[in-house]
């Protein structure tokens, strides 16, 4: 027969062992982490006026790139074609931001045409700030018609970006890959094997008339502040500001030169908050001889 003080023992050690397991479950949930991925594609562009945009093919980036996320257990939204409205967009990356959670590690994708963009507010030392071009933006600025609206310049992305970087605070991570161009010339051939599709125009959107002159920024990586209450980030760009981003023919199909090689590397590498893969999706680039004009850029807080 067991003594109260062998019951009491026995009591306390079960009592003890109850309140390790909810420790332990609660460590759980605190470090819970969820991965989160907004993706944007447009292949087909509105081809309704000479202020339009030459159809590309962003929605093979965002088909490829969805699959492996999914892979690595990703929740994934993406936005294609008509449905990637500059509306659409904006509501899309505040409905994301508010989604996310502390500890995400959160992956935004871009594949569109990129223009630069007049500065309005004086941040920018060339004058010119960088665009994404949403399914209904217009290349040329007309009074009255189209101004501009529809354009999402990287102040405001940045806006968004923050949000989300607060949201899933220090201990969260997120990558940000833009598959976009600020300069060069659209233009594509008969879906010959040396066609070229470019991911943007020489035009720069101005409501002043001013002329579009790049900044030579030769730079391969650029340091993103770092704060205690956000998360880090890591965005990768297909090229330099002044470059041309060019799309790549591979299995018979055309794909962003940046989205094919981060899917090539993240087939094989899980997507966490080391970012040493970008450092080879740069080198795999870089050794790609149809893209000897073209240098990927890697900003990161890190």
């Amino acid at each position: 027969m067991k003594s109260i003080y062998d019951i009491n023992k026995l009591s306390f050690a079960i009592y003890r062992h109850i309140l390790l397991v909810l420790f332990f479950l609660s460590c759980i949930q605190i470090n819970a982490q969820t991965k989160r991925a907004f993706l944007v594609g447009i292949s087909d562009y509105p081809q309704i006026s000479d202020n339009s945009w030459d159809n590309i093919h962003g929605t093979n980036d965002v088909d490829m790139i969805s699959k492996t996320l999914k892979a690595q257990a990703f929740k994934v939204t993406t936005l294609t074609n008509n449905v990637a409205t500059a509306v659409r967009i904006r509501k899309g990356l505040r409905a994301f931001a508010n989604s996310c959670k502390s500890g995400d590690i959160v992956y935004l994708h871009f594949s569109c045409h990129g223009q630069s963009f007049e500065d309005n507010d004086g941040d920018e030392e060339d004058g010119w700030d960088e665009a994404l071009v949403p399914y209904d933006a217009m290349k040329v600025y007309q009074k009255g018609k189209y101004v501009g609206e529809n354009h999402i310049t990287d102040d405001e992305l940045n806006g968004y970006l923050k949000s989300i970087r607060k949201q899933v605070g220090k201990n969260g991570f997120v990558y940000v890959v833009i598959d976009a161009c600020h300069a060069g010339s659209s233009y594509r051939g008969d879906e010959e094997e040396d066609s070229i599709i470019i991911r943007g125009t020489d035009m720069g959107f101005s409501m002043s008339n001013k002329q579009y002159a790049p900044r030579i920024d030769k730079r391969g990586k650029i340091k993103i502040e770092k704060s205690s209450i956000m998360a880090n980030i890591c965005i990768l760009e297909a090229c330099r500001s002044y470059q041309v981003n060019s799309e790549i023919r591979e299995g018979g199909k055309y794909f962003g030169s940046l989205s094919y090689y981060v899917n090539k590397v993240l087939q094989t590498t899980k997507l966490n908050k080391t970012i040493s893969w970008t450092e080879r999706v740069a080198l795999l680039m870089n050794q790609d001889i149809r893209l000897v004009r073209q240098n990927p850029v890697i900003e990161t807080s890190l």
